[in-house]
Formats: structure tokens, C-alpha cells, sequence
């Protein structure tokens, strides 16, 4: 704040300067207009021709000044000097056509390298022509008024001087006081742990920077999610990871040892076995951090069809069905408009009918199904397997967690993956005993998309439209 002062005090000094010479000017301007007017009343017309009668104590009354010099005199049309100082310099005679007698003007000259300030006025009666009036003019020094305007300039200046650096002081003691809550939150900041995720106190912040503060603070809880699904991430896959490895590292150690073909055969089935469940799981695993992440959130929705997109997903399972001889079914009456990412939706499809496929013996029946209503859509996978309790319908989501870990193969993350996935679409996932018998039905329920309603279309002609307007106070 400084800078603008330091440019804004001379341009008050300039200013300051200027309005003081105006304010000078007016009563020495007001003492020339007199001794005009008091000069030119005696002046007289006497059949045309001008006479002067100025006595000794008029003139001397001009010549008493004593800081500036006086002058006066009175001039004919023709030039001839009627009365006065002839070192005044004679103005140009041409007299001015907007210019009327008994008026008086003002003009600046430079004279013997002083500025001189001289009021004039004509002299003249109703008949006489422009040619032959009669010019009277006094001049004065300005010397005066160069120093009633220093006073003036002084008066204003010298208190600068003083509000000035006070004025600086008590800026830089507001600002200082103002910026203090900035500083010590900037020196929170810089002491911060760098693993320190927790959000910072607004109760010492000031008012204008709560909502800066509110949304570091929303920064950190998003860096904070993200930081602890990799950590869950990581200590998942560091968990799970370790089982499938070992039975492949013992595979390969007994193959290493065979020396019977059949055994040998066997063992290596053994181990691609356990590499398609370690990539199962590892895909899972990328599935449920990539969710966990808010990857649909980054990526973005759009509106799509649910019943396409599902009818998709079985048709991709129906051989897998096939060879379990289970009956995968598919019923959807019309279109399912929903807000989605469908790369995350086709992966909790597959995951829901997976989960359904593997808990579902050789026999049963799989039916997915999509049920669309105004507010929601939902979408269904019944099975007639061997089903869940009550208490098992909120275990079921838990990472990790089986409900018959000794008959069915599987890691326990696909209905996690489906929950993670629901969140992001604002849906909610759920498990529970099949009401009609036997089994487990899996539903998702979404918020219906609608199209946004179409702007009214606005007539070409604005007097047809207000016609049609209702009358003013109905």
C-alpha cells in the first residue's frame, strides 16, 4: 500500500498547487477589476472625443502597492496614448467582436521577465462605433499571489507530512494485525506432518478464509480416502496374495520332484489352476480400489439403458451357465434409464451373477431381472442356491468374508466390489433370503434418470406473446 501512496502524493501536490493559484487569483482579480472600473469612470465623451480627468490621488492610490508594480493607461482605437505607463506594452487594438463596453476582461503577459495579470475594458456610449472605443487597462505583478498561493500550498502540504507517516503506521500496524490468523494458519501448514491428514480448526480463522480453510480441509478428507483404500488395498492384496503364492510355489517344488509324467501333468494343472484364482483375485482387487478411488466420480456418468446393458452381461455368462447346468434367465419389461459409468456397472452385473452362479448347485435356476418405476429402477438376481440368514445379509458385503468357505471357491470380494460400486451411483446394494423359497435374491436399487425438461420455445413474434399474457393483476 505503499506504492499507491508514494504515486498518489505528488499528484496531490499538483492539484493542491493548482486550486491554490485559482483561489489566489480571485480577490487580487477582484482589486484589478475596481481600479479598472474606477479608471474608466473617468473617462469622458465629449462630442466623441474622449476625456480624461484622473487626479493625483487616484494615481497615487495605484502606485501604493508596495511587493508588486502597477500600471495603467488608456489607449485609443487609433493607438494614441491618453493617459498612464508607457512601458505597458500596447495590446492589439482589434477589438474583440464578442467583447462589450463596460465589460471586463483578463489577460496574462510577460514584462521586463516578470508575468504581469492585466484586466481591461472598453469605454464607449450607445452610438460610438466599434472603431473608436476607448481602452482602458491595469496591470499588476503577481508576486503577491505567487506568495498567497505558497501559504495555501503550505497549509495543506506541511500537515501531509505528518497524517502521512501516521497514516502509514497504522496501515502497517492494521495489516500486520489483520494478517496475523493468515501467518499462524501458513505456519500450521508448513509444521504439519506430512501423514497428518486431519483437518485444520477453524475456530481462530478469520471469517473471510473459512471457506478457503473448508475446502482445504474437504481436500484432505478426499486425500484421506483415497490414502486409506490404498493402504486397505495394498494390505488386501499383501493378505490375499500370500495363500494362492505358496500353493503355487509348493506346486512347483513337487513338479520339480515328479518324475512320473501323469504326476507331473497333474501337478502343472495344479498351478494353472491357482493362476487363473491369483488373477481372479488381483483383478478383483483392482476392481475394488479402482472403485474404492471414485473412479465413476472422476470418469463421469451418463445416461444409459440398464436393461441393454444387463441383457448384455448374461448373454456373456449364458455358456458358463450351460456348463453348470444351471438355467440363467432374463426378464425386463422396457428401457431403464439410469446415471452411470457403464465399464462399473457391467463389473457389478458380472460380479452379482458370478456370486449367484457359484453359490447355485448343478440344476438350479438364476433369473436376473430389471423392475423400472418412476423414482427408482432396480436391478435383481435370484437364485435357488443355497441362501444367506438375516444376520448373514450385512456380513455379506464385509471384504473377505464367505458364507460356505469349505464348498465353493471365490475370495470374498465380489458383493464388496458391488457395494463400493452402488455407493458411487448414489444406489443401494443389498442381500437378502429369497422370499419365495430356497436361496438369496441380490437387488440394487438406482435413482431413475429423466431428461432435463425442455426450455418453452419463445415466438417469433413478441406481440402474439403478449396477447396471450394475462391481464395485470389477475
Amino acid at each position: 500500500m505503499l506504492a499507491p501512496l508514494l504515486f498518489v502524493w505528488p499528484l496531490s501536490i499538483a492539484f493542491t498547487h493548482y486550486f491554490a493559484n485559482n483561489v489566489a487569483n480571485f480577490p487580487y482579480d477582484q482589486a484589478l477589476r475596481e481600479h479598472v472600473t474606477a479608471i474608466s469612470r473617468q473617462v469622458k465623451l465629449v462630442n466623441g472625443k474622449p476625456v480624461l480627468a484622473l487626479p493625483a490621488s487616484a494615481r497615487a492610490l495605484l502606485r501604493a502597492d508596495e511587493t508588486d508594480n502597477v500600471y495603467f493607461h488608456v489607449v485609443s482605437r487609433e493607438g494614441k496614448l491618453l493617459a498612464g505607463d508607457r512601458e505597458l506594452p500596447m495590446p492589439d487594438l482589434d477589438v474583440d467582436p464578442d467583447a462589450l463596453s463596460g465589460d471586463i476582461y483578463f489577460r496574462d503577459i510577460e514584462m521586463k521577465g516578470q508575468d504581469v495579470r492585466i484586466a481591461y475594458s472598453y469605454v464607449a456610449d450607445g452610438q460610438m462605433p466599434r472603431d473608436r472605443w476607448i481602452l482602458v487597462e491595469v496591470g499588476e505583478t503577481m508576486e503577491k499571489r505567487t506568495q498567497l498561493a505558497n501559504k495555501i500550498v503550505a497549509s495543506v502540504i506541511l500537515p501531509q507530512f505528518i497524517i502521512i507517516p501516521l497514516a502509514v503506521m497504522l496501515v502497517w500496524f492494521g495489516l500486520s494485525r489483520g494478517l496475523r490468523p493468515l501467518t499462524r494458519l501458513r505456519k500450521t501448514i508448513e509444521t504439519r506432518d506430512p501423514a497428518d491428514l486431519s483437518p485444520i480448526a477453524t475456530r481462530r480463522v478469520p471469517e473471510e478464509l473459512e471457506p478457503l480453510v473448508e475446502a482445504f480441509n474437504e481436500m484432505l478428507e478426499r486425500m484421506k480416502r483415497n490414502v486409506e483404500a490404498q493402504q486397505r488395498f495394498v494390505a488386501d492384496a499383501a493378505h490375499q496374495m500370500r495363500t494362492p503364492l505358496t500353493g503355487l510355489k509348493t506346486q512347483a517344488q513337487f513338479a520339480i520332484r515328479e518324475s512320473d509324467p501323469e504326476s507331473l501333468r497333474h501337478a502343472l494343472r495344479q498351478i494353472a489352476v491357482g493362476v487363473d484364482r491369483a488373477g481372479r483375485l488381483v483383478n478383483q482387487l483392482l476392481v475394488l480400489a479402482r472403485a474404492e478411488g471414485g473412479e465413476a466420480a472422476q470418469q463421469g456418468h451418463e445416461p444409459l439403458d440398464l436393461t441393454a446393458l444387463i441383457r448384455e452381461v448374461v448373454e456373456d455368462w449364458v455358456m458358463v451357465a450351460l456348463e453348470k447346468r444351471i438355467d440363467l434367465g432374463f426378464e425386463a419389461e422396457q428401457p431403464a434409464m439410469v446415471s452411470g459409468n457403464p465399464v462399473l456397472l457391467r463389473e457389478m452385473a458380472k460380479n452379482l451373477i458370478d456370486n449367484a452362479l457359484r453359490y447355485t448347485p448343478s440344476g438350479g435356476h438364476v433369473t436376473c431381472r430389471i423392475l423400472s418405476a418412476r423414482l427408482v429402477t432396480t436391478f435383481e438376481v435370484e437364485d435357488d442356491g443355497v441362501g444367506i440368514t438375516e444376520a448373514q445379509s450385512e456380513m455379506v458385503f464385509e471384504r473377505f468374508y464367505r458364507v460356505d468357505d469349505a464348498s465353493t471357491e471365490g475370495s470374498g470380494l465380489g458383493l464388496a466390489i458391488v457395494r463400493e460400486i452402488a455407493i458411487q451411483h448414489d444406489a443401494i446394494a443389498m442381500l437378502r433370503p429369497n422370499p419365495a423359497g430356497r436361496g438369496a435374491v441380490a437387488r440394487v436399487v438406482f435413482p431413475t434418470w429423466h431428461p432435463p425438461p425442455a426450455p418453452l420455445p419463445m415466438p417469433d413474434d413478441f406481440s402474439e406473446l403478449y396477447r396471450q399474457s394475462p391481464p395485470i393483476g389477475t
